[in-house]
């Protein structure tokens, strides 16, 4: 069995730092994301700058990038008039470009610079059914699919990227049971496939659909092959709460990367509050010292915010203090 890639981060530096918002980095870049393909367009139109994200979150010390294959599908494709060959190409080209990234990376770097760190690892993110639908429904987990249908809809998808070089899929952004037990299904149907399970929650407690995340981790606990569980796209102030529910359910490895802090107002179709990096890199501490084990971004956070979490996660633990 092959075993679990983010253990031996774990085992070296006490911990493993997730990239932060891939959307938001296109977004600030100048690129128009209005569309439900969102950064999935740009594997159509403009992958360099995909490219240009990776590379700066690599630079700020994430030890893993996740691939622009959220809002990916065939038929999300499809629709925009793409043939099923060219849908299929694009979604493997998603976790080609992360690969490349990471292995230019690599290579930069000088010896004794490798030295101190492991080679970062590439994820191949697997979006919700919501992420296809692009109607917001991630944050309700009003779903027209039960889990049979759940699992049809993700099966092709998960094989294309089962078959590329990625190191681990990412199964993110989960708003319901439902859709987390056919993901599970599919997992345990594909042999030396690790993936991370990360729900979006609603608050302290429960998935955005209204399910109590303690009932699906102990669901998950005992399955092969899960090499987190966790939380993503949710407030930080949530955090604390949903590490608890997790600790008391599951022994993998507990995963966080919450979305920056700042409130969408949908009148003036502005955010409010700005997220200050530091402040993302204290709570991220306070974050390890309550059981998590990975720790990134998600939605407006920035390659800034995932370096303020690598400055608070040494590389070398010796040096690594609480106090």
């Amino acid at each position: 069995m092959r075993s679990n890639p983010i253990q031996p981060f774990l085992d070296r530096y006490g911990g493993f730092v997730v990239d932060g918002g891939l959307a938001t980095q296109l977004e600030a870049a100048g690129c128009d994301l209005n569309d439900d393909l969102w950064s999935a367009r740009l594997l159509m139109d403009d992958p360099d700058q995909i490219r240009k994200v990776h590379r700066d979150y690599l630079w700020a010390g994430a030890d893993c990038i996740t691939a622009a294959s959220y809002q990916a599908t065939i038929p999300g494709f499809m629709k925009r008039g793409l043939s099923e060959r060219d849908a299929i190409n694009l979604i493997q080209y998603a976790v080609e470009i992360a690969i490349d990234e990471r292995d230019a990376y690599w290579s930069s770097l000088l010896p004794e610079e490798r030295l101190n760190r492991l080679r970062p690892l590439v994820a191949a993110s697997v979006g919700p059914y919501a992420a296809y639908r692009a109607d917001g429904s991630e944050y309700t987990g009003e779903y027209d699919l039960n889990e049979d249908q759940l699992l049809e809809f993700h099966r092709r998808r998960w094989q294309l990227l089962v078959d590329t070089k990625a190191d681990l899929l990412a199964c993110e952004t989960i708003p319901t049971c439902s859709e987390a037990r056919a993901l599970a299904r599919l997992l345990q149907l594909t042999p030396n496939c690790q993936a991370w399970f990360s729900f979006a929650c609603q608050d302290g407690k429960h998935l955005n659909d209204g399910t109590r995340i303690r009932d699906c981790a102990f669901f998950l606990a005992p399955l092969e092959r899960i090499a987190a569980v966790g939380v993503n796209c949710t407030a930080p102030r949530y955090i604390p709460s949903l590490i608890g529910e997790l600790s008391s359910a599951v022994s993998q490895p507990i995963i966080v990367y919450p979305n920056s802090g700042e409130l969408y107002d949908v009148e003036t179709k502005s955010w409010r509050e700005e997220s200050v990096p530091a402040a993302f890199g204290t709570f991220g501490r306070e974050w390890r010292k309550l059981g998590a084990a990975a720790i990134g971004g998600c939605c407006r956070t920035t390659p800034a915010h995932i370096r303020q979490i690598r400055d608070r996660f040494p590389w070398d633990r010796s040096t690594e203090s609480y106090d």
